[in-house]
C-alpha cells in the first residue's frame, strides 16, 4: 500500500517527505493531547513512527495519522486528525481503516486512546480495554515544547 484515493478527490499517502509539517504542528498544538508541542517533537515523532500517512486534497494535506509499533505485536494509533473545513465526510474513518488494513500492521493488536471519538474508532472494530486494570502509565518529564 503507497498511496488511495476516495471518491470525492481526496487521496491518502504514506511518503512522509510528502508530510506538511507546519500544517501538521498547528493542528497538534492545538490539540488536547499534545497542547504546545514543538515543531521538532511533532517531526521527530513521525520520523520514529512505524506509519505516517497524509491526506490530501487538491489544495494540500488536510488529514495527518502515525502509528507507533514494532509492526509485529502492538500498534499504538495516534495523532489522528482531519481539518476542520474537511470533517464529516468520513475522512477520519477512511485514513484510520487504511493503517488497519495495511500489510505490515495487518496482524497486530491496536490500542488508542479518544476523549471524543469512541463513536468513529467503534464503528472499526475498538472497544474499551477488556483489562484496564492491567495497564498502567507513566507521565514524561519532559516537556513538548522543547
Amino acid at each position: 500500500m503507497k498511496e488511495g484515493k476516495t471518491d470525492d478527490n481526496y487521496q491518502i499517502d504514506e511518503d512522509i517527505a510528502r508530510i506538511d509539517f507546519a500544517r501538521v504542528h498547528s493542528w497538534l498544538t492545538t490539540s488536547y493531547w499534545s497542547p504546545g508541542i514543538s515543531r521538532e517533537w511533532v517531526e521527530r515523532a513521525a520520523r520514529h513512527s512505524a506509519l505516517v500517512l497524509g491526506v490530501y486534497s487538491a489544495q494540500g494535506q488536510v488529514g495527518y495519522l502515525r502509528v507507533v509499533s514494532d509492526r509485529a505485536r502492538l500498534a499504538y494509533l495516534c495523532d489522528v486528525w482531519i481539518d476542520s473545513e474537511h470533517r464529516g465526510k468520513g475522512l477520519g474513518r477512511l485514513i484510520v481503516r487504511y493503517a488497519l488494513e495495511h500489510p505490515e500492521l495487518a496482524r497486530v493488536k491496536w490500542i488508542l486512546a479518544t476523549a471524543d471519538a469512541h463513536g468513529v474508532y467503534a464503528n472499526l472494530g475498538f472497544k474499551p480495554l477488556s483489562e484496564p486494570q492491567r495497564w498502567m502509565e507513566r507521565a514524561s518529564t519532559a516537556s513538548l515544547a522543547g
